[in-house]
């Protein structure tokens, strides 16, 4: 892929929950998605260069290998539940790109990484909906990554380390999850506190220096309430890709808002 003037940051985002976005909220105050898709929309407008594709890590797809959508026009994968019938007729038809999805491949099996293909799987709902708020054309080219079944978040970030030169290549790298990820606590009492506790240690954690910044990560369980925001670790680890690929560039929150009664954020390496 060529070599762009306009090294790309790298992102850690909200996908908020299915298809919030596409449909009335009846689970909470009809706004409650709103501030989080105004981020989304205004995404293309805050990159230095419009990128040349999109990789995304999503929450939503773990492999024992390092597994890249190769389809050149993958589908749309409806991997959520019990919601409006017309929200699982959205499209959003992003081309995939195989050249891509081969980069990525020989840049992580140069880091020791086992690679693999899937020419069937379609964009899951971490993908295609903040990207379809996000790039409402879909004509850029993009290629899903999975999470390493495992979830160790060291190898997580040598993943990103290993994809970084994509970010000279007008590669976007996307993590997509969610900063606090309670299913069982939504709404409760505990919350608030705990996801405020831990949002402000990652804030701080993702500013600092990336020796400091990388090892903190990897000890992300010290964190306060760190286990009870993520009770399992799938929609953190997005964020260690993108903090790996961040390479010396230091992070920030660019976004946080308080959605059924947790904090939840975004942020932004380079």
């Amino acid at each position: 892929m060529a070599t762009s003037t306009h090294p790309l940051p790298t992102l850690y985002i909200p996908h908020g929950g299915g298809p919030c976005f596409f449909m009335a909220w009846t689970m909470g105050p009809p706004d409650t998605w709103e501030r989080m898709a105004a981020y989304l929309r205004g995404l293309g407008t805050s990159l230095p260069a419009l990128p040349e594709a999109l990789l995304v890590i999503s929450a939503h797809w773990e492999e024992p290998a390092a597994t890249v959508t190769t389809a050149g026009a993958p589908p749309l994968l409806f991997d959520y539940y019990g919601f409006p019938p017309h929200t699982y007729a959205l499209t959003w038809p992003a081309p995939g790109q195989p050249a891509l999805a081969e980069r990525v491949r020989a840049l992580l099996g140069g880091a020791g990484f086992a690679t693999a293909a899937d020419g069937r799987r379609g964009y899951d709902h971490g993908v295609f909906i903040p990207l379809k708020v996000a790039f409402p054309g879909a004509n850029i080219p993009t290629v899903q990554l999975s999470l390493l079944a495992g979830l160790d978040p060291i190898q997580h970030l040598a993943m990103g380390r290993a994809l970084a030169p994509l970010r000279e290549e007008g590669v976007l790298i996307v993590g997509s999850g969610m900063s606090y990820h309670n299913m069982r606590a939504f709404m409760t009492a505990a919350a608030g506190p705990d996801s405020d506790a831990f949002d402000g240690w990652l804030a701080e954690t993702v500013a600092l220096e990336p020796a400091l910044r990388d090892a903190r990560l990897v000890e992300w369980e010290q964190a306060p309430a760190a286990r009870r925001c993520h009770p399992r670790e799938e929609h953190l680890l997005p964020l260690m890709v993108a903090a790996g690929a961040a390479g010396s560039d230091r992070g920030r929150r660019e976004f946080r808002d308080r959605v059924m009664g947790s904090t939840v954020s975004a942020h932004r390496f380079g």
